[in-house]
């Protein structure tokens, strides 16, 4: 009872009201005063009146004191007591001002000079007995108008700073933003402000998810490893390539934590002045420290964690490494605090410096990776929750039909599913949508409109039949099951796909079997036109990737041997290439037969198979699309007796009409690139060959 009052307390603590802000008020009653004074002065308490009648009520003797205002250029007249007591002037005054006063002044005119009205009234005295004259009085009045006219604009002008001085102070407080610069963008999420993802929105990451789980149930429960001698991590870098999960996975961390959750950007440290960055390190960790127990997330922490000394002019002051030498002290100093745990996140890993990836900072690197069959199956069951889906879509299916997709892809192709049942008006979406929707997603819009030439189009039939011919006849490659010649995307005039089989080792025959099948369209181009075309630069491409890749990254080629000139670090201080001249001439030799090679073995089998070939672009030319089954129907089965990786992965020897699966390439594409997983290890991919 007394906790649950307690927090019933808590609760309804009201809170500290705000200071009233003096300098507001302070300036609203100023401006007001001073417009107040100069609407009350020019108030007319006065009857405006002319010379003439001024003169005639001086010789009446009616007027007992008549005042020269110097510098407003104006003669106030005051009547006698006697005067107003007559209805001539008491009804009038009473009528026509707006403050009567009987002390006067009564009336009062203008004087084009003040000089002028002086010898006038001198002579006007002149013609009035003795008795009944009355002298001319000299006054000055200060006029509140013309100094709020004169002093007005520096007024407006200080309120308009104060205002502009307020609003850039934002949350931060008074001074303004400029002055607060130093001062740390990190958003918080605590028991107030609860980030509402958790564990069960993040599929596929099974391995991940164990590493992060640990650390959430050390906040939670630290008795448990603490009793064993275990110490919590300082911190954990999440890697792995974009789109996998990683902002997600610690979203999911934030949700389940149950402690303060500090997140910001690797960016949110840069500004324009210098020594801003190191300052909001240190003000986050103030913060962070106060909270503790609890956790700060640095997404992008490449931003500021790229090794110190490169590209850096000498003597000079790198602002990015004063905020990097910074965080590593709040990290791991003399005054660190065990307290509070930094989960980073960065796609980037082989720029980050050294020095933060040691143990005691980053004591983890969680590699977060494409998923699996299974894991984008799990994905899928995850994404397809909210979809009104029909019966026959399958999450296996999907997952067996989109290798290589990363979990942010995956979402894409469920909404591109969704959105193109709705065009149609669906009431479900169906196993169709999803079909075009990775098509949508890989090779780009359908443009069944574009006008292409016969002639055009009949290069690009045979070019993607000596695609199809060339996987479909080589053992090791990946047949193709999928063949379009509909133009897709902003220049892809013909689109294939393929279902490549996911594995990390790959042997010297089966990526000569790639390339042999990489380059079937433009050796279908020569054997038939007896010409070539650009149609196959994304093909060249890819293929002059794999084979430098086979000679110098490797070592499959005899010549070179077991070298390879492959820096997995990816040192930058290395200006030279590592290997001579001769040497690379060597390697662009060994290229250059490797291709050749390829491409007369590719050449010769097209040319063994050209009936097949002349088959199948004729009912590309006929039908514009060709499915794995049309292959079985127009050329026979494949001459092997293992089965597709389609067929693998859904258990069936007969494929469906249309089969959903996977682009290889945008053939005539000059500008396009490979949509997918490249299924050969490039230099720079994360596949290890081992």
């Amino acid at each position: 009872m007394s906790d649950t009052k307690n927090n019933k307390n808590k609760k309804f603590t009201p809170k500290a009201p705000q200071k009233p802000n003096f300098q507001l008020w302070l300036i609203v009653a100023a401006v007001a005063v001073l417009v107040g004074l100069t609407v009350i002065q020019n108030r007319n308490s006065k009857v405006d009146i002319t010379q003439k009648r001024f003169e005639d009520m001086y010789m009446a003797g009616d007027v007992s004191k008549v005042t020269m205002v110097k510098n407003m250029e104006r003669v106030d007249v005051t009547l006698k007591n006697s005067a107003l007591s007559t209805e001539k002037y008491k009804a009038e005054l009473e009528s026509n001002s707006t403050f009567f006063n009987p002390q006067g002044p009564h009336y009062s005119f203008e004087v084009a000079s003040v000089d002028k009205f002086a010898q006038d009234f001198d002579t006007l005295k002149e013609e009035v007995p003795q008795e009944n004259r009355i002298e001319l009085s000299v006054a000055t009045e200060e006029n509140w108008g013309s100094y709020f006219s004169s002093f007005g604009f520096l007024i407006l002008l200080f309120v308009l700073f104060w205002f502009m001085m307020r609003r850039m102070a934002g949350p931060s407080g008074p001074g303004g933003q400029i002055f607060n610069v130093g001062k740390s963008k990190a958003q918080l999420f605590d028991a107030e402000n609860k980030v509402k993802i958790t564990f069960d929105n993040v599929a596929g990451l099974d391995e991940a998810k164990e590493e992060v789980q640990e650390i959430v149930e050390f906040l939670k429960n630290p008795g448990k490893f603490t009793k064993l001698g275990g110490k919590i991590p300082k911190g954990a870098l999440l890697v792995g390539p974009p789109g996998t999960g990683k902002t997600l996975l610690a979203k999911a961390v934030a949700g389940e934590a149950g402690v303060p959750f500090f997140t910001l950007s690797g960016s949110d440290f840069v500004e324009m002045f210098v020594g801003v960055g190191a300052a909001r390190v240190r003000d986050l960790f103030k913060q962070a420290k106060e909270k503790a127990p609890c956790i700060i997330f640095i997404d992008e922490i490449d931003a500021i964690g790229r090794s110190r000394g490169k590209g850096q002019m000498p003597g000079s002051n790198d602002e990015r490494e004063n905020t990097l030498n910074s965080l590593l002290v709040e990290m791991d100093g003399f005054g660190t605090d065990t307290g509070v745990i930094v989960v980073a996140a960065t796609n980037r890993p082989d720029v980050l410096d050294s020095a933060l990836l040691r143990p005691g900072r980053f004591d983890r690197q969680i590699s977060i990776d494409k998923p699996d069959i299974n894991g984008r199956e799990a994905i899928f069951k995850v994404h397809l929750k909210p979809i009104k889906t029909a019966d026959d879509v399958d999450p296996k299916k999907c997952a067996a039909q989109t290798p290589g997709f990363a979990g942010a892809e995956i979402a894409n192709v469920c909404n591109e599913a969704a959105l193109i049942a709705a065009r149609r008006n669906k009431t479900a979406v169906d196993m169709q949508d999803f079909q075009d929707a990775v098509d949508r997603v890989i090779g780009g819009l359908e443009k069944k409109n574009k006008i292409i030439s016969p002639e055009e189009k009949k290069i690009v039939a045979f070019h993607e039949a000596g695609h199809a011919v060339a996987g479909w006849f080589l053992e090791h490659a990946d047949p193709l099951v999928k063949v379009s010649i509909v133009p897709r995307g902003v220049a892809a005039l013909g689109y294939a796909q393929y279902l490549p089989k996911e594995q990390f080792l790959y042997q010297t025959e089966q990526l000569m079997d790639e390339m042999c099948m990489t380059l079937g369209g433009r050796a279908a181009e020569e054997i038939i036109f007896k010409k070539i075309s650009t149609g196959a630069l994304s093909d060249l491409e890819r293929v002059t990737k794999l084979a430098y890749s086979i000679v110098s990254v490797y070592g499959m080629n005899d010549k070179i041997g077991n070298v390879s000139f492959y820096d997995s670090k990816g040192d930058g201080y290395k200006m030279t290439k590592p290997y001579s001249e001769t040497t690379a001439e060597v390697i662009d030799e060994e290229v250059r037969k490797l291709i050749q090679t390829a491409y007369d073995r590719t050449k010769e089998l097209l040319t063994h198979r050209i009936k097949e070939l002349d088959i199948l672009a004729k009912e590309l030319l006929e039908k514009e699309i060709l499915f794995q089954a049309d292959l079985e129907r127009l050329i026979g089965k494949r001459p092997f007796d293992k089965e597709t990786t389609y067929q693998a992965f859904t258990n069936k020897k007969d494929l469906p009409k249309e089969p959903d699966l996977i682009s290889k390439d945008e053939e005539n594409n000059p500008e396009s690139s490979d949509p997918l997983v490249d299924p050969i290890p490039e230099p720079n991919s994360d596949n290890r060959i081992i």
